[in-house]
């Protein structure tokens, strides 16, 4: 059984949805492990040797091991989230024991309306400010929050011979998590790492994602993304 703590694999929690399963596809392909995991550990399996597939003649693609949202926890001190918002305490409630101490929890739910049966171009706001807010006070102590990837199109993603064009806006309160953040960032061609201050201010960044959703929408495309102007560097 592996161990992020010596291998440095990524679990990405809900990893069969769109946004999971492209996340995990970069990722591996930049040559870091992956767990992908989903509520049914068999569905987990089929996607990762569906994923795996498109990897087999890249150079230097690490392996996607598909198992359910408790093992891959329970493997990997750098955990993905990227369930529905409307699954959000459900997942974060069911794997509070199987969380690794020290784990950096990157939280990439948008709360979208669809969640209360609203549309997915509007955003609820959580009692906590934010879905990320909302994780940070449903995991044990010594688990770090972050927001991030939110903005990054899984459309995108998946086209993996092309550079992503999307910054990624990060928001935590504790500056080692935000540094395991970053490496992820860079780990995906075109991707750039933005620090984007505390946890609080996930409020601001989280309905950017609906924001995108309107405008594929509006203008009839699926990789809409951010740029910031005006950063050094």
């Amino acid at each position: 059984m592996m161990s992020a703590a010596t291998d440095g694999s990524i679990a990405v929690v809900g990893g069969t949805g769109h946004q999971g399963s492209a996340l995990a596809l970069r990722w591996a392909a930049a040559g870091i492990p992956v767990l992908l995991g989903s509520r049914d550990g068999n569905r987990a399996r089929v996607q990762a040797q569906v994923l795996m597939a498109r990897l087999v003649a890249r150079s230097g693609a690490a392996p996607i091991a598909g198992m359910s949202n408790d093992e891959v926890v329970q493997q990997a001190r750098r955990v993905v989230l990227t369930v529905p918002f409307a699954a959000h305490v459900r997942t974060l409630r069911a794997l509070r024991d199987s969380l690794l101490p020290g784990t950096v929890l990157v939280d990439v739910t948008v709360p979208l309306a669809v969640a209360v049966g609203g549309p997915a171009t509007q955003t609820i706001t959580p009692w906590a400010g934010s879905a990320a807010e909302q994780a940070a006070g449903l995991v044990p102590e010594g688990i770090s929050v972050c927001a991030a990837f939110q903005h990054l199109a899984a459309g995108a993603l998946a086209e993996l011979d092309t550079p992503v064009d999307c910054d990624v806006l990060v928001c935590g309160d504790m500056r080692e998590a935000k540094g395991a953040v970053r490496l992820l960032v860079q780990a995906i061609p075109g991707a750039r790492y933005v620090d984007a201050g505390p946890l609080e201010r996930a409020r601001l960044v989280e309905p950017l994602g609906a924001l995108l959703i309107a405008l594929n929408l509006r203008h009839k495309v699926d990789h809409c993304g951010l740029r910031i102007t005006g950063l050094p560097g």
